[in-house]
């Protein structure tokens, strides 16, 4: 099955991840992992490093990040691959005409801009990065020029070490949104995995008989498979040794009928309260703006509320998300529901499993899926989770005043974080997405589609009933808890 990626880095990335698992599979790994750089490097030319001996090394450090788990943080750094990016962010260009008025040298603050044959210069070892020179010089001479992933980070957690120049993430202020991910254009920032061990979880289950390991996809994955359906894709994915695929969307009605009742319950004494669904969201109104917290829905989101339904029925369940989302690899880890999911990956990593095994959702027979609505699947996108919760209330005969403000992307958030902790918030109700355009477009998907909203209506569409109803008659919804 051919293969789309949004670049060349992510395609290293699944090589690395296909190779380690076909490795794992048969049982070579230690033998062969000292070939595997070599077999996605072959040579002879370098593709974008010096020379492919440190393409190669750079290939053994994504192996260690896959195999090992001695990462206390989902997101980390890879120095040996984080050595392109500019060392320093101003610098002056030809632009640059050697006027009179010296407008960059009289504004800096650090006394950093020197004037050499009627030209400006910047002493790097004294510049601030303050940008005073860049605003101020009337010929726009100085270039501003920032490490994406420090441009992408919206909480500042992104820095770089003054010794080794190498990108440095603080995680006090990081969210594992995952952007820098996604955005460094060598890789050289990864997700944490935890494909071997569920590898090995699913091994031990000894075919699912000494326990049963289940299997939460999320509703994003219709955009992740398009030649295909995804009831063909559950059957893939069943295939690689899962007991059951049970989608996310199914806490995601649960979600959305415990919102509404708790959007009426809250805003009898609260201004308003916002969506908890995306863990980003939930550690951006953290850092950024602690004095809101209290205003977090207090709702789990759907991949905890799937989870709970699930161990309803069977207690010694294990369970593994698949999502698109490196956040949900933190979620997870939270204090107060570690526990509820074993492990999760991302469709990078459930991509790179099916093809280790040989398994091609195309070819694969359809699965019956027919326990969620369609409001559960838009969750997927931007704007589903308000529709949902306007079709609750319509459903359940509410009288609430609802008053939505949609947020695409965290910037949107931020604007309506900053209004709301103002108190000129116009609406009762924040739903964040970190990501522009929702789930469908998380860091570790496959790749991202302008069509991706389009291809969630669409699997949505063909949820029988289109409204929100009793999911899992086997489970006993009513006496789950549905708080965090």
């Amino acid at each position: 099955m051919t293969k789309k990626f949004d670049n060349q880095a992510k395609y290293i990335k699944y090589k690395v991840l296909k190779e380690v698992i076909r490795s794992n599979k048969n049982g070579r790994l230690a033998k062969d992992i000292l070939y595997i750089p070599e077999k996605i490097i072959p040579g002879p030319e370098a593709e974008t490093r010096c020379c492919i001996y440190k393409e190669r090394a750079i290939i053994s450090d994504r192996i260690k990040n896959v195999i090992e788990d001695n990462k206390e943080h989902v997101v980390n750094v890879i120095d040996l691959a984080c050595d392109e990016c500019p060392l320093y962010r101003f610098s002056v260009t030809e632009a640059c005409r050697g006027c009179l008025a010296h407008h960059c040298r009289e504004n800096c603050p650090a006394g950093a801009i020197e004037i050499i044959n009627k030209r400006a210069h910047i002493n790097q070892d004294k510049c601030l990065e303050c940008g005073r020179c860049a605003a101020v010089c009337p010929f726009e001479a100085i270039s501003d020029v920032k490490r994406p992933c420090r441009t992408i980070c919206k909480t500042g957690a992104l820095s770089f070490d003054q010794e080794t120049k190498k990108s440095v993430i603080d995680y006090s202020k990081c969210t594992d949104c995952g952007a820098c991910v996604s955005r460094c254009p060598f890789g050289a920032i990864a997700d944490k995995s935890h494909i071997m061990e569920i590898m090995q979880m699913l091994d031990e289950s000894i075919n699912n008989t000494k326990y049963k390991v289940y299997c939460i996809v999320a509703p994003a994955v219709a955009a992740q498979y398009p030649e295909t359906e995804i009831e063909n894709v559950v059957t893939a994915i069943k295939k690689l040794g899962f007991y059951e695929v049970v989608e996310a969307a199914v806490g995601a009605d649960m979600v959305a009928d415990y919102e509404t009742k708790l959007l009426e319950k809250e805003l009898k004494h609260k201004k308003f309260i916002t969506s908890s669904c995306c863990p980003a969201f939930v550690s951006y109104i953290k850092i950024k703006y602690p004095e809101l917290k209290d205003n977090i829905s207090i709702a789990v989101s759907p991949m905890i509320a799937t989870a709970r339904l699930i161990r309803s029925k069977n207690p010694e369940a294990r369970i593994v998300f698949a999502g698109p989302c490196v956040a949900k690899k933190a979620e997870i880890n939270q204090d107060n529901l570690k526990g509820e999911i074993q492990y999760t990956m991302s469709f990078e990593e459930l991509t790179a499993f099916l093809d280790a095994y040989g398994i091609n959702p195309v070819e694969c027979e359809a699965s019956t899926l027919d326990n969620v609505s369609y409001y559960a699947r838009i969750f997927a996108r931007t704007g589903g989770v308000t529709e949902s919760i306007k079709n609750a209330i319509s459903e359940q005969g509410l009288g609430l005043e609802f008053k939505p403000i949609v947020c695409d992307g965290i910037e949107e958030c931020d604007k309506a974080l900053k209004m709301a902790k103002s108190g000129k918030l116009n609406g009762n109700f924040i739903e964040g997405m970190a990501c522009r355009g929702g789930c469908v477009n998380g860091p570790v998907s496959m790749f991202k589609k302008h069509t991706g909203a389009d291809l969630i209506n669409s699997n949505a569409d063909k949820a029988k009933g289109k409204r929100v109803r009793q999911t899992y008659v086997a489970f006993d919804k009513e006496n789950l808890n549905m708080e965090v």
